[in-house]
């Protein structure tokens, strides 16, 4: 009796963990987050070159819209904006920018009759985590490269209890 049950225990814990194993790879985030100490890899500009463009797609109930420009200057700036029921809920104002050989995501949050959410000298910074081929992955902010029409941004959004959740932006270049 003593070695069916521990058998049976034993069955049932490695089928738990087979259970866990699958469901952490078919929900894993497609956002990373660099790791207190580390240091941002080397990158250039010309690594997010492909995110140039104006894209349109749908998130939060509304129509979003992002621009981004062409490297100069040693940045890519961009502009966002987000319009639920035909009125802009918020905006955001931003760039990557090459610094020290590697990237910096950075942006502001504006209401709709622009009044900043942050203050005036803040930036909310998200600091260059990995690049692959088709991916930059920034602490907690990821651009996806899914063709040259297509791209998908995913972001680690806050509620105002502190619980946080992955938000996919799914964008088509207009």
């Amino acid at each position: 009796m003593y070695l069916k049950f521990r058998s049976i225990h034993y069955s049932m814990k490695y089928l738990v963990w087979v259970f866990l194993f699958a469901f952490i790879n078919v929900s894993a985030q497609n956002t990373l987050a660099l790791k207190e100490g580390s240091n941002s890899p080397n990158a250039a500009l010309s690594d997010a070159s492909w995110i140039e463009g104006h894209w349109k797609g749908e998130a939060f109930g509304g129509i979003t819209e992002e621009i981004w420009s062409p490297p100069l200057g040693g940045s890519m700036m961009f502009v966002f904006k987000l319009v639920v029921d035909g009125k802009v809920q918020f905006y955001e104002v931003g760039h990557i920018q090459e610094i020290n050989s590697t990237l910096l995501l950075q942006l502001k949050h504006f209401h709709g009759n622009l009044k900043g959410w942050e203050k005036k000298e803040e930036t909310v910074d998200f600091k260059l985590v990995k690049v692959t081929e088709d991916r930059i992955y920034f602490d907690d902010f990821t651009f996806e490269k899914v063709g040259e029409e297509e791209i998908n941004i995913y972001v680690v959004i806050s509620d105002d209890q502190g619980d946080t959740k992955e938000v996919k932006f799914n964008y088509k270049k207009q």
